[in-house]
């Protein structure tokens, strides 16, 4: 036999070439290279000549033929491929991919029919036609079929695994949404709807129900925001009429299109606003929806006060009137505000609506709310002169017409010619009386006299509430004095006050002496108090105080119809200001009955003028500058209109020439006219002369330097109210200065008209010195204790006269009882 060729075996395919760039050598690397040297030493012995050469190029074969085997390997490698990866395509109708719960995805894939498989078949026609076919057995056959029917089952049972219908890959689609993508086409949707509803209402209506279902969401952010676009929605579509939904018979009647579309439209509304409003009503039992609810109540109600279903938007409303969150008791009274000043929209209905529902509020709490219930009533406004009779004006033609008639009776033509112009007077005065009710009916004008009815309803609402306030605070302050332990509070006694101040001008004559009365207890409630231990139904000074200012502006608004004896207020007023304390009690109320009762050109008693002016003295020792500075200006103004009452300016005891039928002064008598304040000097003034504050310093040197000669009567421009609050202004920037300049205390002359100086604190930085201060302060501080001592001892001795005199009618007694 011939030899045999050898077979070329072509290289390995050399791996793809990396650049040197891509290579990253560690510093592990380096360390394990450097340790192991020794095994690396074979690589130095290489012959790389001879590898090169084998690995590049085959030896000893011709080229060509070389060329011919790479091109070979190359075919079978793209054969290769073609079979491991068998062509398969995406069914495009299930294009997404189900996803299991171990995590893989599965596609729906359709077998392509192979041209390899077609060929083979064709060659397996070919080998089994051909002589060289082998033939199988039986079993072999048997064999391979049911290895076929395997499979089939097999590929069935994946396929089923495979194909899940659509609906259900939809359903876990939806599933494996996330939150914040239902939410915001949720927004998105409700945005959509109410742009449509605002664009065209009647045609798109029918959005409205599907906003008012996704306001039933379960997430409270998509609820919230649903109810706050309905509000915006409501505003804008609703119209400015009240919806009458037709009748049966109305509905049977043949109309046109225009006609049904607009029923349609307004019924449509109408059940969805109704729904709106139970939603809202129902939501603002919950603290979480609370808050927006009552907004979206408010909103409503103020803009539309007019529109259907106002009754229950103001019972919602009036009920949280006097609740204890802040904001929402807020945007009530704002809202109930806005209808009492705008009755333009509804005519004032609301308004004696929400009056009437206040005052069966206070009604069934006892007056136990909260003051801002009541004040809401200051902002009504009442017309004096509205619905006054008009003159009938005569017509001066129809006066001609009569005595043409009286002298033409006679003629029976002109009798016939009278009655044919009587029936057309009589038609013309029917039309006229129709198109006049159309005319009120359409004009947004209202009538005088429905006006006039309105706001007289108003104001017997709101003086029965107030009325029933001052009888629940005379009943407490009542049982209070006669059981003890009992207590109560008057939270609406305040704002009350303050009201009947406003509308004293307004009050019936009927109810003035029991006004009046009712106040004179209230301003004494507490000197009943005074010995008992409980004192919790006990009024407060500032409340005492507003019912005497009460009772004066009463007085003031009806001074030609009253004839009252305001004697007891001065009394309490005297009283009072000995009860007075600056931290717990209100100073602008104090200046305020200062101002009212003793300084707004009223003509008072000398003796009276005289105790207020000695009273007042002392008070304004006591306390702070801006208490004492309205004081003092009420000093002024007394001193000024009563000449007799400057003789205690004079240094002598007992007051000069000018003592009264009381020799001595009482400063503990309760009665202003019996302590004797003539008998007295105001000494006070030397110590208010040092006072610590330039503003008192300078009214003190005002007052003690007037001249008790002039007979001229000056008057005051600076009220205590006015100075009051000036100075409490200036009070917190005031601050001591380091400097003092002292002044010239000699006595100038016509210093009488001396103005009220107001120092501002950047002028008083370089007047005052700090040792000056304190020395004022300590002796200001010394004179008080004294005072204080003083009293304890007078108590003291007035308690042994008193346990003396005891004694000795004892033995008087006893004596007689053993003769």
């Amino acid at each position: 036999m011939g030899k045999k060729k050898q077979k070329v075996v072509l290289p390995p395919e050399l791996p793809p070439d990396v650049p040197d760039e891509d290579i990253e050598v560690t510093a592990e690397d380096v360390h394990f290279i450097n340790e192991n040297l020794d095994y690396a030493s074979y690589l130095s012995n290489l012959d790389t000549k001879s590898i090169t050469k084998h690995v590049s190029r085959v030896a000893d074969v011709n080229e060509g033929a070389l060329e011919l085997l790479y091109e070979k390997r190359m075919r079978k490698k793209l054969d290769s491929k073609d079979k491991e990866q068998p062509g398969m395509e995406v069914d495009p109708v299930d294009a997404l991919p189900v996803k299991t719960p171990l995590g893989k995805l599965y596609y729906r894939r359709v077998t392509k029919e192979s041209k390899e498989g077609e060929e083979e078949s064709k060659e397996g026609d070919s080998i089994t036609k051909g002589p060289s076919f082998v033939k199988l057995t039986k079993t072999e056959k048997r064999l391979n079929t049911k290895k076929s029917r395997k499979e089939a089952k097999k590929q069935a049972k994946e396929e089923e695994v495979l194909q899940i219908p659509q609906a259900e890959v939809l359903d876990e689609v939806k599933k494996d949404l996330t939150a914040e993508e239902h939410r915001e086409s949720k927004k998105y949707k409700l945005a959509v709807l109410g742009t449509s509803l605002l664009a065209d209402p009647e045609s798109n209506i029918k959005n409205i129900k599907e906003m008012l279902e996704i306001s039933k969401d379960e997430d409270s952010a998509i609820v919230m925001l649903g109810l706050k676009s309905l509000v915006a929605v409501f505003k804008d579509i609703i119209p400015g009429y009240r919806i009458r939904l037709p009748t049966e018979k109305e509905q049977e009647m043949k109309v046109s299109k225009d006609v049904k579309k607009m029923r349609f439209f307004e019924s449509t509304l109408l059940s969805a606003y109704k729904a709106y409003v139970q939603k809202l009503v129902a939501l603002q039992q919950q603290t979480v929806y609370k808050r927006v609810a009552v907004r979206c109540l408010c909103t409503l109600l103020e803009a539309l006060p007019h529109f259907n279903f106002r009754e229950s938007l103001l019972a919602a409303v009036v009920k949280n009137i006097s609740s204890q969150d802040d904001v929402v008791r807020k945007f009530c009274c704002a809202t109930v505000k806005s209808l009492f000043t705008d009755n333009g929209k509804h005519g004032g209905e609301a308004t004696v609506e929400a009056v009437k529902m206040i005052a069966e509020l206070v009604k069934a709490h006892n007056c136990q709310l909260h003051p801002d219930s009541i004040e809401v009533f200051l902002s009504l406004s009442f017309d004096e002169d509205l619905g006054r009779p008009e003159k009938p004006v005569m017509n001066k033609r129809g006066q001609n017409n009569k005595s043409k008639k009286k002298k033409d009776a006679d003629d029976q033509k002109q009798m016939l010619e009278n009655e044919r112009k009587k029936n057309r007077k009589e038609m013309l005065s029917k039309t006229r009386e129709e198109v006049k009710a159309d005319f009120k009916a359409a004009s947004f004008a209202q009538d005088t006299h429905e006006r006039r009815r309105m706001q007289s309803q108003t104001l017997s609402a709101v003086f029965e509430t107030f009325f029933r306030i001052l009888k629940h605070a005379v009943e407490s302050a009542s049982e209070a004095s006669s059981v003890p332990g009992t207590s109560g509070s008057h939270p609406l006694l305040a704002p009350c006050l303050n009201g009947i101040g406003k509308y004293s001008h307004l009050i019936d004559m009927d109810f003035m002496p029991d006004l009046m009365n009712s106040l004179g207890k209230l301003a004494g409630n507490g000197s009943k108090l005074k010995d008992s231990s409980e004192k919790s139904c006990q009024l407060t000074v500032s409340e005492r105080l507003r019912c005497c200012i009460v009772a004066f502006k009463v007085m003031k608004s009806n001074l030609d119809a009253l004839n009252v004896d305001l004697h007891d207020f001065f009394v309490q007023f005297y009283n009072l200001i000995l009860e007075y304390r600056p931290g717990r009690d209100q100073g602008d109320v104090l200046a305020e009955a200062l101002k009212i009762m003793l300084c707004d050109d009223r003509q008072h008693d000398m003796q009276r003028a005289a105790a207020f002016i000695k009273r007042l003295a002392s008070f304004s020792l006591c306390f702070g500058s801006a208490d004492s500075m309205a004081a003092l200006v009420t000093v002024k103004h007394l001193l000024l209109k009563n000449l007799k009452c400057r003789n205690l300016l004079e240094n002598d005891a007992g007051g000069g020439s000018v003592a009264g039928a009381i020799a001595k002064y009482q400063p503990d008598a309760m009665d202003p006219n019996r302590s004797g304040a003539l008998a007295s000097v105001l000494w006070e003034l030397n110590l208010l002369k040092k006072h610590y504050h330039p503003a008192v310093c300078s009214i003190a040197n005002s007052i003690s330097t007037m001249n008790t000669s002039n007979n001229q009567v000056y008057h005051s421009h600076v009220s205590p109210l006015q100075a009051y609050t000036d100075l409490s202004q200036l009070d917190k920037s005031f601050a001591p200065s380091s400097d003092v300049k002292k002044g010239n205390n000699k006595k100038r002359k016509g210093s009488d008209n001396m103005p009220v100086k107001v120092v501002s604190g950047a002028d008083l930085i370089d007047q005052m010195d700090e040792n000056v201060v304190r020395k004022k302060l300590g002796e200001h501080f010394f004179l008080l204790r004294d005072i204080q001592e003083n009293e304890k001892l007078r108590s003291e001795l007035d308690r042994t006269t008193l346990s003396l005199n005891l004694y000795e009618q004892y033995k008087k007694q006893k004596k007689r009882k053993t003769r």
